[in-house]
Order: structure tokens, then sequence, then C-alpha cells
């Protein structure tokens, strides 16, 4: 061969190396740039001034959130809680839903100076919510206290909720009847006993006796008041939650339109637990009709 022909292709050999090595490293920097882009720029739900913003509702101001496009999802969260706990699962859900994370009454970014609290208080707060937003009804997601008020809500504002889901949501407040784990409610009444002989002076001890005291004196609500709930509902409860099991059976047979799903190996926190699951089951949930088998006959 020719030396000229040898000089040549190995020119050409030492160009496409050094172009080979050149795109490698470009796409290790760009991948590790991107990488850097999402973890510098991680969306803080719950509090996050780009995308919340107040509003006035029922004389209170009620903070809340949006992300996404679509049909609205509200989403409700626990005790004490606020917009953060749905955390982990926005980012799913605002690929195809309008997800509204509203902190609750007294709760959260929304203050609420007044000395009564109930769940009943706070469903009127969601439903007048969705007005303020123009929004004339919404898929709804609770989870625990926010299970609760989900029901509330669908029981007395029926029109404003397309579906329901909900987790760990209870009926009273006690182990009575099989709602509590009784090792639970000990732990409740511990903390009960202990502080309610205290002295309150600063709003924020107030504020905080006041939220706590919503789940050792409430829900109150029976079973037969659930037939009143018209729209499909997922029941979920874990199989270890700090209710029990059987409770959350009662609850989806007094409902005539529910699913019933006990998620397995899970405390009260099934979203956090078993969240790629749980996205999988309420996604599935609010997107595919309704199945009525409970007049089935097998």
């Amino acid at each position: 061969m020719p030396e000229r022909y040898i000089k040549s292709t190995l020119h050409m050999l030492k160009k496409l190396i050094h172009l080979f090595l050149g795109l490698c490293l470009s796409a290790v920097a760009f991948s590790q740039s991107a990488n850097q882009s999402i973890a510098d720029t991680a969306t803080p739900y719950g509090d996050n001034p780009a995308a919340g913003r107040y509003y006035s509702v029922r004389g209170i101001k009620i903070y809340a959130e949006e992300y996404g496009t679509g049909m609205p999802l509200l989403m409700i969260h626990g005790n004490g809680g606020s917009g953060k706990a749905f955390g982990k699962i926005v980012p799913y859900f605002a690929k195809n839903y309008r997800v509204i994370i509203a902190d609750s009454r007294a709760q959260g970014k929304s203050v609420d100076t007044g000395d009564s609290l109930s769940f009943e208080m706070i469903a009127d707060d969601e439903a007048a919510l969705l007005d303020e937003m123009h929004i004339d009804s919404a898929y709804v997601l609770g989870a625990s206290d926010g299970g609760i008020v989900a029901l509330v809500l669908a029981m007395r504002h029926p029109g404003k909720v397309v579906k329901l889901a909900e987790t760990g949501a209870d009926l009273v407040p006690d182990s009575t009847s099989i709602a509590v784990v009784h090792s639970s409610w000990l732990k409740e009444k511990e903390f009960y006993d202990e502080n309610i002989n205290r002295t309150l002076t600063t709003e924020e001890e107030k504020n905080h006796w006041k939220v706590k005291m919503l789940d050792w004196r409430q829900p109150n609500i029976p079973f037969s008041a659930l037939e009143a709930i018209k729209c499909p509902s997922l029941i979920i409860s874990g199989d270890h939650d700090m209710f029990n099991v059987e409770h959350a059976v009662q609850i989806y047979h007094h409902i005539h339109r529910a699913y019933l799903w006990v998620v397995p190996n899970s405390g009260h926190g099934t979203m956090h637990e078993h969240t790629d699951d749980f996205i999988k089951m309420t996604d599935n949930f609010f997107n595919e009709p309704f199945k009525d088998r409970k007049n089935y006959i097998l």
C-alpha cells in the first residue's frame, strides 16, 4: 500500500478518535449539567412563591399552589401538615392534571385566629376555594385528616367532587368502635392528659392545641351519613394503619360507588411508604370508568 494512503488513513483515524472523545466528553458534561440543574432547581412544593398565592375564603386567607394543566385535582393534607405532604407525587400528576395543594385552615401558611375548628369548616373552605379559583368540580385526593375532609366535602358539596380517593380516614376519634388502634389511641390520650392543664400563652401554642384537639374530639360521623356520597370513591388503608382495617371496610361498605384497596405491609402513610403503587392506583382510578361490582352475583 502506498505510504501516502497509510498516512492519510492514520490522519483520518486520529480525527475520528478526537471527534468521538469530544462527543463523549460533551455528553458527560451535558449529563452532569442537567443533573446539577435538576438538583439546583428542585421545586419547594408547599413553599413555592412562583406557584402559590393567598385566596380570600370565608373570612380567612387560604394559601394554595397550582401545578400543571388539565382536569383539576385537589389534594388535602393531614393534621398539622401542609401542601408539602404531596411533594413526592405532585410532579407525576402535574403532567396531566391541574394540581392544587392547599394549606387547610389554621395549618401551614393558612392562618386562622378563631377558637374553633372542625372538619366541616375545612370542607366548606375547600368548596369555597374551588369557587374562588373558578373551578366547578375536581378530583379530590385526601390523606389522613385530608381523607376525612374529602369525605365530608363529598357529603356537603357533592357537586364539587367528581371522584375522591382517600387514605387513612376515620369517622370517630376513639377505639370504642374499632376505629382507632388502641395503642395509637393511648398515645393520643397520653398527650392530652399531659397538656390539658397547661397554660397556653402564645398564639402559636393556642393554634397548635386547637389543631391537635381536632383529632382528639372529632370526627363524629355516623356510617349512615356516608350514603350521601354519590361520586366514585377509592378507600385506601394500610394493613398496619393506626386505624383498623375493619373500619376502612365499613367506610367502603357505606359508600355505594366505592372501591377498597388495603395496602400490604403499610402503616398510616401509604402515600409515602408505597409511592409508586399509590400513584398508579389513584391515577388509574381517576382515569378509568367506575365499574359497580357490588351488585354482581358470583
